[in-house]
């Protein structure tokens, strides 16, 4: 016993619950934080699938990981991320290479969705290859587009601040019966 009376050693249930409750938020936050941010370290860059043209193999709401690759080593068969427009990002595989005829040094992808029944209408200059997809997350898509909206970047932002807070706050102390005032 210690001098108030109480057993030494022993926990608040609300302390132990608050401590496990903190350490699951600050866990999941960095592993969204390594999922989203993280994996460029590696050489990876993330985008959200947002169409169904790739259907089974890369579903709507996934989060695929671009790395990036030689253009010479693509080959029919193969998915690669492109840039089809200034600011559209497509993953489309490869149906045939194409070398071309005025530029030896110069090679085209004809691309296909896997869900579509034709080609794609304009082939894709090796220029514009990003890379090939190498892991697939479901789901993590939905979660990455939603936090670079800006509805999404605020509500990330206010559980950033109430994590730092719970962080320093301290653990909820229960009331001692046997001390009275």
């Amino acid at each position: 016993m210690n001098r108030n009376g109480s057993e030494a050693g022993k926990r608040n249930p609300l302390a132990v619950l608050w401590g496990i409750v903190s350490w699951i938020l600050v866990a999941a936050v960095v592993l969204l934080a390594v999922a989203l941010v993280g994996v460029r370290i590696v050489g990876l860059q993330p985008f959200t699938v947002l169409s169904g043209s790739m259907e089974p193999t890369f579903h709507v709401g996934s989060l695929i990981y671009v790395k990036s690759v030689d253009h010479n080593q693509l080959q029919p068969g193969d998915p690669i991320t492109y840039m089809m427009a200034q600011d559209v990002v497509v993953t489309h595989r490869i149906v045939e290479v194409v070398p071309d005829d005025s530029e030896p040094d110069t090679i085209w992808f004809i691309t296909k969705g896997d869900a579509n029944s034709d080609p794609d209408g304009a082939p894709v200059h090796y220029r514009n290859v990003i890379g090939k997809p190498v892991l697939s997350v479901p789901y993590l898509g939905y979660v990455s587009s939603y936090i670079q909206s800006p509805p999404g970047l605020y509500v990330v932002l206010g559980l950033c601040t109430v994590l730092l807070i719970a962080a320093f706050w301290p653990a909820p102390k229960g009331k001692n019966p046997e001390i009275s005032g």
